[in-house]
């Protein structure tokens, strides 16, 4: 059986079982959680293969520095038909004007061409949160999905982007109506997740901006940071607070489930460990991303996957845009 994070009580998969005996017994490990937690893996860090996974958040790495590349990087996208977008854009306009949903993240996948391996690009990119998954998909994320130090639980959902070349472009993404309608439910939607496993639940830090360069252009993506008080004896019980956290609000929507209905009619294809979240536990404090800035080997070649954020005051041919936009390597 495959756990849902939206059922209530506390059932405990040989997963959430194996999390709560490693964070028990205070052993460091390293987890990768798809989106429908199908494929969930957990590893203790002493026990991890550099030979089949590289990881790097923060400074935290199983890894050297790479050489310098020798070779240039040759980038090319094919992204998904407009037609297709369109089509499950206005499904997506649909279930929102009935009400079934007030934010969701449309995302499909992309055709690239580059003349880097998955192992290269993980060398390459620069991000907060990197991860090689046995040479079936790497990560290059700027996106916080948990932090853990002592009992202070913090989460840091990234929901707005603009091209950083564009005039007055920070305060026209801290302004913009449709950006500002999807920050404050991803906030709301973060607080009400982080309620279900805290207490003293507060927003820190509101609409902050980070710039992130890529090979393509430099993007401006608002974020903010929402915190809250964990019991005394969480580790005990750490994979059933991570489990319920899932999935990550900013890649889902609100409401999270009926969303996810939404998304699985309206993408058409498996997101697999796309938008899933993976991390560290040193023993005491946890670290983790949200699994965006995605790119996986398939038997047609090499997929990105990418998406934005819907709400109703969203527009069509600038959410295509966007998911052009962050079909990128950050270098």
């Amino acid at each position: 059986m495959v756990f849902s994070p939206m059922q209530s009580g506390t059932v405990e998969t040989p997963i959430i079982k194996k999390i709560n005996q490693l964070s028990q017994k205070r052993v460091p490990f390293l987890f990768v959680l798809d989106f429908h937690l199908k494929n969930p893996w957990v590893c203790p860090l002493s026990d991890v293969d550099d030979n089949c996974v590289l990881y790097n958040l923060n400074g935290r790495t199983n890894c050297t520095p790479f050489p310098s590349a020798e070779k240039t990087l040759e980038f090319t996208s094919f992204p998904v038909s407009k037609k297709r977008y369109e089509k499950a854009f206005e499904l997506v306009q649909q279930d929102i004007s009935y009400g079934n949903s007030f934010l969701l993240n449309l995302t499909m996948p992309s055709r690239i061409e580059t003349n880097y391996s998955l192992k290269e690009i993980f060398f390459l990119s620069q991000a907060k949160y990197k991860l090689w998954f046995k040479n079936q998909f790497v990560v290059f994320s700027p996106e916080t999905f948990i932090k853990i130090n002592g009992r202070k639980i913090s989460s840091y959902p990234m929901k707005g982007t603009m091209d950083a070349n564009l005039p007055n472009a920070k305060n026209r993404l801290i302004k913009n109506k449709k950006e500002l309608a999807e920050h404050f439910t991803i906030v709301d939607l973060i607080r009400n997740d982080l309620s279900m496993v805290a207490k003293n639940v507060k927003v820190d830090r509101f609409q902050y901006i980070d710039r992130i360069k890529t090979n393509r252009k430099e993007l401006l993506q608002m974020s903010s940071e929402i915190s809250g008080d964990l019991p005394e004896d969480y580790k005990e019980n750490l994979g059933n607070i991570i489990y319920n956290m899932l999935p990550a609000g900013s890649i889902s929507g609100a409401p999270k489930q009926k969303t996810i209905e939404i998304i699985k009619e309206a993408e058409q294809y498996d997101r697999g460990y796309y938008t899933g979240v993976f991390g560290i536990f040193d023993g005491d404090k946890i670290d983790s991303g949200v699994m965006i800035r995605f790119i996986e080997k398939t038997r047609d070649g090499l997929v990105y996957k990418s998406g934005g954020g819907i709400t109703a005051k969203s527009n069509c041919e600038e959410e295509y845009q966007e998911l052009i936009d962050k079909i990128y390597i950050p270098v």
